[in-house]
């Protein structure tokens, strides 16, 4: 099927299921169901099918909360804003707590002193009872007022934790490409110049790979943008299962890979840039819906190692330099930056 002939097909599917789970026809509603019938959000499509299970049909609300929450630009810096909010309110609360255990305690305190000055004379019964039970009554509401604390801050812990882990999501999700599951290119620029200056810190190795899919665009005119995301899982899955989770691996551009090899030298990172070209070469892939071969796809490589006094710029440079070379010489290949069997171009 050509490619505008499954995106219409898509969005046929989508007007139906829009008109017949939903309360209105926005645009908000029309990129919630496209993206319903694409399966390309998990996460979307449960929250639709749970929310089903319950009613017949969406309303604007259900439609406006799901799409903030699972296609809105601005959803990740929202999560990581409103966590934030709630961390400092569950901290002001504990430090009013504690503030009130501080005044409880000084209250003691000065209750002490008073009792002391009681003592100073001679006791009679009555007196001498009378101080022991104001003592009784103090050390027992400075009891309370810790206990209370203590109870507020286990909670507190609790909720802390959770707050914790949401905004470690929210950072994770933020430099994580969506796609495949890689970093995105925010976070490989940001590994690049720290694992450069520190190898250049500690004079360890470093290398650099690059990796371009060969004649993707031909490949996501030809079967459509569906198929084309599904070569772009199987290279990340491909690069994952040959690389040590050391390393870092993201997807930086359209069909661009990048992987930063912290304490690998030349010949271990062409090893694992050949086992994932073999891998990529030797996947066989399927039309979904007939099971039709589509082909097989292929990668071109290129490796850098770091050099003395290098800069993260160059250093990138020279590894794209090396893959387009590998372009050039038939794709399908590895090239290493100075490999002299590949001659640069005039």
């Amino acid at each position: 099927m050509h490619a505008v002939d499954r995106t219409l097909s898509i969005g046929e599917r989508a007007t139906d299921l829009m008109r017949a789970y939903s309360h209105c026809a926005s645009p908000r509603a029309y990129e919630l169901w496209y993206t319903y019938v694409t399966g390309l959000k998990p996460a979307l499509n449960d929250a639709v099918k749970s929310l089903l299970g319950l009613q017949d049909k969406l309303g604007a609300a259900e439609i406006d909360r799901i799409y903030e929450e699972h296609l809105s630009e601005g959803r990740v810096a929202l999560q990581a804003l409103r966590a934030g909010s709630e961390l400092v309110l569950e901290m002001d609360e504990v430090m009013s707590q504690i503030d009130a255990a501080a005044g409880s305690t000084a209250q003691f305190g000065a209750s002490l002193e008073a009792l002391s000055g009681s003592l100073a004379g001679p006791l009679e019964g009555g007196r001498l009872r009378g101080v022991i039970e104001s003592l009784v009554e103090a050390t027992r509401e400075v009891a309370d007022s810790n206990r209370s604390l203590e109870a507020r801050l286990k909670d507190s812990r609790g909720e802390i934790d959770s707050l914790r882990k949401l905004l470690d999501d929210v950072r994770q999700e933020s430099l994580t490409d969506a796609l495949t599951g890689l970093f995105n290119r925010k976070h490989f620029e940001v590994t690049l110049t720290a694992s450069v200056a520190a190898a250049r810190a500690d004079g360890s190795a470093l290398t650099l790979v690059v990796i371009d899919i060969d004649e993707f665009k031909r490949f996501n005119d030809l079967y459509g943008h569906l198929t084309g995301d599904q070569v772009l899982r199987l290279v990340g899955a491909a690069m994952r299962e040959h690389v040590d989770p050391t390393c870092t691996l993201a997807r930086f551009g359209g069909e661009e890979f990048g992987m930063v090899l912290p304490g690998i030298g030349r010949d271990h990172a062409y090893g694992c840039a050949e086992k994932i070209r073999l891998n990529v070469m030797a996947r066989e892939l399927l039309k979904r819906a007939t099971g039709e071969s589509l082909g097989r796809i292929t990668v071109s490589l290129g490796i850098a190692v770091l050099s003395p006094g290098e800069t993260a710029t160059s250093f990138l440079d020279r590894a794209d330099r090396a893959m387009y070379r590998a372009k050039r010489s038939g794709r399908n290949r590895t090239v290493v930056d100075e490999d002299p069997a590949i001659p640069e171009a005039a």
